[in-house]
């Protein structure tokens, strides 16, 4: 959990200005989205955390 919240932080958090709380959080909301459906993990074999799951339950 720890790598995600760096992550978030070095290609979210430090790269925009976010002017409200509302903002900041839409921002999150949507990474998370994206780091879970879209966003290829190298220690999940290339896989999204999403089909690493499904293919872990899968099995």
């Amino acid at each position: 959990m720890e790598g995600f919240w760096g992550t978030l932080e070095c290609e979210i958090y430090y790269l925009q200005k976010f002017y409200t709380y509302e903002e900041l959080r839409q921002a999150i909301d949507e990474y998370i989205i994206f780091y879970n459906t879209k966003r290829l993990q190298k220690n999940l074999k290339g896989l999204t955390a999403i089909e690493y799951r499904n293919q872990t339950l899968a099995s």
